[in-house]
């Protein structure tokens, strides 16, 4: 358009001058500075020095030559924007704000960006400016992400979204989904990360916003080699430096070598990450602080790699030194300088700079004040912990190992409870008196790339047994999944992966696990999708492991340690029963064995000791406006969902009222709960999405946190016709006195041993017994009741 105003009033120098200042402004979003700057190299003609067309020039002159690294240009023409604006043209104000703040946030002068964004906000919102209000809030979010403050950043980043999305400006749009996404992916969260960065790329790329495709690119390269996909990384990170040359923005040409010198690295090829670094600090006076910081940072590492430990240790203190509020870029220089230690024999140092580097992550990690971003934090420092663990170890020093990993387990959920971390301070971690307590024998994994480790604990020992890498046993547990789940029984076809993941997991520790025994799985990785119940021991003859052992699931030895016994006689226990909804899509069609579980479940309690909603009543609103902290057992028959990107968003399908009909997970997580068993009757209850250390996260993670001692979900489809003879037996068990875990031990050993289609795993292997502590502030137990509007009255139980 502004090509076409230039063709129309090329002999009018006044209208001539105001077009060519439009397109230096649709250039300057393209990310084309130097072009902007060509455009508007001329005078404002005198008539137009009073104009609004004035001060336009200005800001954009002013910020294209920041993006061209002429800083003292830059800030002159920003300061007579101002000058101007409050002169003639003060609803500008806002704008000249923007710019400065723009400026400031870049040099991480975080003080007098958020200053002047605040400024441009209140002025934007004082004037009805909505584009610009909005422009503002997501530059808010812009520096507290470049303060590390991610919680903040995604705050500021939602609202700007809401904003831009009701304006339809896709380009602003297009910005805001790819710094979401740099917020998730330093939380850890690199599955949301990698969708968020594709989309916005796919956007920018559309849009001709070459800059920031070229921004998001690099990211894209970095999530990658996050997951150690080297080859789609370094093809995202050339992509990213030929743009970035095009552009001559000398700040992205620099980034994208340091991130190419780091894959070089990472990789082995040292004359590369030399010459990429060494062309990177070539730039440093052009190059951020934090780009120069992370080309140090590469530097120390290629001398590391090298053997050069005296060097590298000396860079490493500098980056320390240097790095002051940037928690992430701090530890990673901390664990760096503790190999390096390793390097020179320096034992007792590197054993003082890994417990340094594991402060910072705590500290890093302290600053997020949203439950939900914690959760995924510990990915970022998953490397970390492997070269500490590895570290102790070969030290010989097995226990301070495990309360390593145990330091990263279930963080979230623990601390949500009101439970402590495992104490680094102590070089015993209980774990033998935990054992004892739960009168069981504790597997404890940790996955690594090359190697894994298995502490098997016992009430008498603790033992370390290494294990295959963590890729090995990543595939043969895909591989076993799907044979669970497909029509043929495993052990009726001699399933070799079955057996060989029981000798790899299982068999090292054998000899500790007596027969009818009960074992607590803590899993890690791809583990938490395996139900260790049904690996194949060969041996007298072949069988399922649950023949042998009663086994329950826990996502950290500190949660059982924690746990609280349920002293309650049966007779005595409550039940809230929700089920039966009505369907509210093809998506969720009705159950028809439904009615038939709320019958068989019901008929375990005492009339007057029961609440039933069902069908219609079946609504979240009757669990959340309710009080379920006044039961001791909870029973959903109903529709789940998983959610891989956001787990917090899993859900129990119930009828619908007033619009909604999903029980969330992050809704759950707000209601207390004192309950010594919660069933989730559904499909995929215990989630898709797993965390580092936090384990699988969905509506099992969800009922724990809430406070419940013992959660019964499923890690994949349940059948309809199965589920509800599973269910009777579980609770006929309780009712005889079984603890929850042994009760649904014996219900799936009926349905094995059956001489029904049932036997196959595919019908009793979905459900697992998760242990949690049940720890949290309860209110006194009342009489079983919900809001009677919700209820029906237990009496002939009517469905």
């Amino acid at each position: 358009m502004a090509d076409r105003g230039l063709a129309i009033c090329r002999n009018d120098p006044e209208w001539s001058y105001k077009f060519r200042v439009m397109k230096a402004q649709a250039m300057l979003w393209q990310g084309q500075a130097r072009d902007s700057l060509d455009l508007t190299r001329d005078d404002v003609p005198p008539k137009l020095a009073s104009d609004v067309v004035a001060i336009e020039r200005d800001l954009v002159r002013g910020m294209a030559d920041f993006y061209v690294q002429n800083l003292v240009e830059s800030e002159r023409e920003l300061a007579h924007a101002e000058q101007s604006a409050s002169a003639y043209h003060p609803e500008l104000l806002g704008q000249v704000a923007q710019a400065k703040g723009t400026a400031a946030a870049f040099r991480d002068n975080f003080t007098e960006a958020l200053q002047q964004f605040q400024r441009a906000l209140e002025i934007a919102q004082r004037q009805k400016q909505e584009f610009w209000a909005a422009t503002a809030q997501g530059s808010l979010g812009l520096t507290y992400m470049r303060m590390h403050r991610y919680d903040e950043a995604i705050d500021w980043y939602t609202q700007a979204m809401d904003h831009f999305q009701q304006l339809q400006n896709q380009t602003s749009v297009s910005k805001v989904t790819g710094n979401l996404g740099w917020s998730f992916y330093e939380m850890g969260d690199y599955e949301r990360a990698l969708d968020l960065f594709s989309r916005a790329e796919e956007m920018s790329g559309k849009l001709g916003l070459l800059r920031d495709q070229q921004v998001w690119l690099v990211n894209l390269g970095l999530i990658h080699f996050s997951l150690g996909e080297f080859a789609q990384s370094e093809t995202y990170y050339r992509r990213s430096l030929d743009i970035a040359r095009k552009l001559d923005n000398k700040v992205a040409v620099a980034t994208s070598l340091n991130d190419l010198a780091q894959l070089a690295i990472e990789q082995g090829h040292l004359d590369s990450a030399e010459e990429y670094n060494q062309a990177a600090l070539d730039l440093r006076d052009f190059a951020s602080r934090s780009s120069s910081l992370n080309s140090l940072f590469c530097k120390g590492l290629i001398s590391s790699a090298q053997k050069n430990y005296s060097d590298a240790e000396k860079i490493f203190e500098d980056v320390i030194h240097d790095s002051q509020d940037d928690l992430g870029l701090r530890w990673n220089a901390e664990a760096a300088l503790g190999v390096a230690y390793i390097g020179r024999q320096k034992y007792a140092l590197a054993a003082h700079q890994f417990r340094h580097a594991m402060e910072t992550v705590d500290a890093s990690r302290a600053t997020l004040r949203h439950e939900e971003n914690r959760l995924s934090y510990l990915n970022t420092a998953v490397e970390f912990y492997n070269h500490y663990i590895d570290f102790l170890i070969s030290e010989g020093h097995i226990e301070e190992a495990l309360a390593v990993a145990e330091h990263s387990r279930a963080r979230t959920l623990a601390e949500g409870l009101g439970i402590k971390p495992a104490s680094l301070e102590s070089k015993s971690t209980g774990a033998t008196e935990t054992a004892r307590r739960q009168n069981a024998v504790i597997l404890e994994y940790w996955l690594k790339p090359v190697h894994s480790y298995l502490w098997a604990i016992t009430p008498k020992k603790v033992s370390l047994f290494m294990l295959p890498g963590g890729s090995e046993i990543d595939s043969a547990v895909q591989a076993y999944r799907k044979a669970l789940v497909g029509p043929r029984d495993p052990s009726e076809s001699v399933n070799a992966t079955g057996q060989q993941l029981y000798q790899m997991l299982v068999a090292p520790a054998s000899k500790l696990i007596p027969a009818n025994s009960r074992v607590v799985i803590i899993p890690d990785g791809s583990l938490y999708g395996l139900n260790f119940e049904t690996l194949l021991v060969p041996a007298p003859k072949l069988h399922y492991w649950i023949d042998d052992v009663t086994i329950s699931n826990a996502n950290s030895m500190v949660m059982l340690r924690s746990s609280v016994s349920d002293s309650r006689q049966f007779a005595k226990a409550s039940l809230l029963l929700i089920g039966n909804p009505v369907s509210v899509s093809s998506d969720f069609p009705p159950l028809p064995q439904a009615n038939s579980e709320i019958h068989e479940v019901a008929a375990h309690f005492a009339n007057d000791r029961e609440t039933v909603i069902d069908g219609a009543n079946a609504t979240p609103v009757s669990y959340i406006n309710g009080d379920p902290s006044n039961f001791s057992y909870i029973h959903f028959v109903a529709h789940g969902t998983a959610s891989r990107l956001r787990p917090l968003d899993s859900a129990v399908i119930l009828s619908p009222q007033g619009g909604s009909y999903k029980l969330y997970a992050r809704e759950i997580v707000e209601k207390p709960l004192r309950a010594n068993l919660v069933t989730i009757s559904a499909c995929y209850g215990s989630g898709s999405r797993s965390y580092s250390g936090e384990g699988l996260v969905g509506l099992s993670w969800a009922f724990l946190r809430a406070g419940a001692r013992n959660v019964v979900s499923a890690l994949w489809e349940a059948n309809d016709a199965s589920t509800p003879k599973l269910m009777d037996s579980m609770y006929t068990g309780i009712g005889n006195g079984d603890n929850p875990a042994a009760a649904l031990h014996k219900a799936k050993l009926a349905l094995l041993h059956s001489d029904s289609v049932y036997r196959r795993p595919f019908y009793w292997a979905p459900f697992q017994l998760y242990t949690g502590s049940g720890r949290i502030t309860q209110p006194t137990l009342k009489a079983a009741s919900l809001s009677a509007s919700a209820v029906r009255p237990p009496a002939g139980r009517a469905h």
